[in-house]
């Protein structure tokens, strides 16, 4: 059974080493870990060749791989749904300095489950008759033994760090997102360790009609991180902040990506 330690955003920050598979929460625009990706661009040295992998990426994974801490990426889309594309993604994956490994939605929930249930791999009839497989030939194909169909063999997907975005945490170590839950609950179970960074401390989680509690085990360390998901956004904290995303996307087209990161960085 998992332990929780509250800790810093740095202190948090540091237990990314070089070569991990890194997993953020959240979806798209909404509940992603920004603080937490903001403390590891303020490292010393920052992480490298991380593995990322999202079910959906955005803005925060964008800063990683525009400041070069990513070599590969698993997500089914990396983008900023209505404001564009994500920029720092599109160019690097474009120039081939960045390993895009090709994944569905099938696949990425099939290698959880596989990781959930302690197996090498998960059947599926997902890309049986498709190109996918060639773009993958880490992804077998086995015999179902009872009924004699072909099926693709998905092989687990676990991450040494999860790190989500959450409303709040109490003092036994439970924590409560919103709704918008995306595969959150399956990043907590596929990872060996998990940061949850959250706008405030409270005695005691209650539930309500917005939100969902992850019970005690779920974390290996908490942050108190107020406003740790802007400028994506927080319900019902907080909106979505435009105006800053538009920023982000007017600086990349300028080829000033290292001007906003050191901004991003630095800003008080």
């Amino acid at each position: 059974m998992r332990l929780h330690q509250v800790v810093s955003l740095a202190e948090a920050a540091a237990l990314v080493q070089d070569g991990m598979n890194l997993a953020l929460g959240g979806m798209t625009m909404y509940r992603r870990p920004v603080a937490f990706v903001r403390a590891l661009l303020q490292r010393a040295a920052r992480p490298r060749n991380l593995t990322l992998l999202n079910f959906t990426a955005g803005y925060e994974s964008d800063l990683l791989i525009g400041a070069g801490c990513v070599s590969t990426i698993r997500t089914v889309y990396c983008g900023l749904e209505s404001f564009g594309f994500a920029p720092m993604f599109t160019e690097r994956a474009n120039r081939g300095e960045l390993q895009v490994l090709e994944e569905t939605e099938a696949s990425l929930s099939s290698g959880m489950r596989a990781q959930m249930a302690g197996v090498g791999f998960m059947p599926s009839q997902a890309w049986i008759g498709t190109d996918l497989p060639d773009l993958r030939p880490d992804v077998k194909t086995v015999i179902d033994p009872y009924s004699g169909t072909l099926l693709t063999a998905f092989p687990a997907i676990r991450a040494d760090v999860t790190v989500i975005h959450a409303l709040e945490a109490d003092t036994g170590g439970n924590v409560k997102i919103n709704n918008n839950r995306g595969v959150d609950l399956e990043l907590v179970c596929i990872a060996d360790m998990v940061i949850m960074t959250v706008e405030r401390m409270v005695e005691k989680c209650e539930p309500s009609v917005d939100g969902f509690i992850i019970p005690k085990p779920g974390a290996t360390h908490i942050v108190h991180a107020p406003r740790g998901a802007y400028p994506t956004s927080c319900y019902p904290d907080y909106p979505i902040a435009g105006g800053e995303i538009m920023r982000y996307t007017d600086a990349c087209s300028a080829g000033q990506f290292e001007d906003y990161l050191d901004r991003f960085v630095n800003r008080d």
